[in-house]
């Protein structure tokens, strides 16, 4: 069944709140790796998600309890690739590399594995305006990574850090792929309840051993609102304006919204770090923009 263009346009504003408020996570990843392990981050991350969902979720739990028992092996694979590993990955990445080659490779690379699977498990096909699409969003993000000069891209090479943000780049393509994909009979609530409970289960015993030869967290209040920022904006948040929009628009459409993360970082790196916008961000955000309105046409021209 074809979503309505309504439906449509809706999918692509919430594609965006979900970029911008996931910019601000690749910031998070790499501003407190001195306060925070990444297991534990993730583990903090997901374990208040789950306890903030769980007083809104809990009627729907309980009345969708038998399809959540007969799609177990679904969810868990959801859970692991979309909740467990994917955010988990980036945050053992902000340890070794830069926010800005957190933001820049993972959406770089995501979107691009997102539409090749799109094609090969979902059959969404890749027309010549998505192909396009596709070409400006990445020549966008490569235009930032290159600051304006395309040779210095020649001397670029990939470190630890930025080998961890493509795994974790691979295990979103797969959650993308299987929210596509998600079985009849789930909320919207009471699904990212599951898989957020059963991620931060997943992370709980690599956390436990993380806590035992780590030293302890320093809490500050500052720290406090920085979980919170993950658990209800990047997570909560963030996610249901996402599914929402794979559901509406495709897997392979929606990835293309990802290219907006590092322009929206650079933004915030005006506002937060006092780093200088220049003329660099604004032809990298005029491609990125030109491709996903190119790759999303079929819905502006109303075919």
């Amino acid at each position: 069944m074809h979503a309505s263009p309504r439906k449509k346009y809706v999918g692509i504003l919430l594609a965006l709140l979900a970029v911008l408020i996931w910019s601000g996570n690749f910031i998070v990843a790499r501003g407190i790796i001195h306060q925070v392990k990444p297991v534990t981050l993730a583990f903090y991350r997901w374990g208040s998600a789950s306890l903030m969902l769980l007083p809104f979720a809990l009627a729907q739990f309980k009345k969708e309890w038998p399809v959540t028992q007969k799609h177990l092996p679904y969810l868990f694979g959801v859970s692991l690739f979309g909740i467990a590993l994917f955010n988990t990955f980036v945050y053992v990445a902000g340890h070794y590399t830069t926010a800005i080659n957190l933001a820049l490779i993972g959406t770089t690379a995501s979107p691009i594995m997102i539409i090749i699977m799109a094609a090969f498990f979902l059959k969404e096909r890749i027309d010549l305006f998505k192909t396009t699409g596709v070409v400006l969003c990445v020549a966008g993000v490569l235009f930032l990574l290159a600051k304006g000069d395309w040779h210095n891209l020649i001397g670029f090479r990939f470190t630890k850090g930025d080998q961890w943000v493509l795994l974790g780049a691979f295990c979103f393509a797969v959650y993308n792929i299987m929210v596509r994909k998600m079985p009849g009979g789930f909320s919207a609530l009471n699904f990212l309840f599951v898989i957020f409970a059963m991620g931060a289960l997943l992370l709980l015993p690599f956390y436990i051993w993380e806590v035992l030869y780590s030293p302890p967290v320093q809490w500050t209040g500052n720290l406090v609102l920085t979980v919170l920022y993950l658990g209800l904006g990047t997570s909560v948040i963030g996610y249901l304006c996402w599914n929402f929009a794979i559901k509406t628009l495709g897997a392979g459409r929606t990835a293309l919204f990802s290219n907006l993360i590092p322009v929206f970082a650079s933004v915030e790196a005006v506002f937060f770090l006092q780093e200088t916008f220049s003329w660099v961000h604004v032809v990298s955000m005029v491609l990125v923009f030109a491709g996903i309105l190119l790759a999303n046409r079929k819905i502006f021209v109303g075919e």
